[in-house]
């Protein structure tokens, strides 16, 4: 199993795991990604990191249902686009099944902090971490942290220590996968 994080910051209580640092957004996320799964080839990723909420409280977990990459949301376009990549069904079902209190989401991914409008959870990266996955058929799913509200423009509010943990100590409970 690789553990993909945008930052290094993610993953510095992650040591007992194969780790790989993305980058952050989602075009560097899928980019970074699809190298790492050349060169690495996994049998499985879980992609996990901080999110913001505006419905859920820090540290809920929130397992991704579904990656949608709101940037190229158009409604009025008549253009075929992807914008939806979905976790590996079976992966989900044992990570929701070892992680029974995490809640079920589809989770935004956006370019910047609050694009996310319309969904509960937002983040950066896991539209381009799925898709690549998806592109390579290795099984993926996002686990994401709530670390803060988009609508905080107080960083130093954030509760980031609280999201790395919770995602340190989840991540230990699927180490069975």
């Amino acid at each position: 199993m690789l553990v993909v994080a945008a930052t290094e910051r993610e993953l510095v209580l992650l040591d007992a795991f194969d780790t790989f640092c993305c980058g952050i957004g989602p075009v560097e996320a899928g980019l970074q990604t699809a190298r790492a799964l050349a060169e690495r080839r996994p049998e499985a990723v879980v992609h996990v990191g901080i999110a913001g909420s505006r419905t859920l409280e820090p540290p809920a977990l929130v397992l991704g249902s579904e990656a949608v990459y709101c940037d190229v949301i158009d409604p009025g376009s008549t253009l075929p686009r992807v914008e939806r990549a979905k976790p590996d069904a079976a992966l989900l079902e044992r990570t929701r099944a070892a992680l029974p209190e995490a809640h079920v989401l589809p989770i935004a991914t956006c370019g910047k902090v609050g694009g996310g409008t319309g969904f509960g959870v937002e983040a950066m990266e896991g539209f381009g971490v799925l898709r690549a996955c998806e592109l390579a058929g290795v099984p993926a799913v996002e686990l994401r942290a709530i670390s803060n509200s988009p609508d905080e423009a107080d960083r130093t509010l954030w509760r980031f220590d609280d999201a790395f943990a919770a995602l340190a100590e989840a991540l230990q409970r699927l180490d069975v996968l």
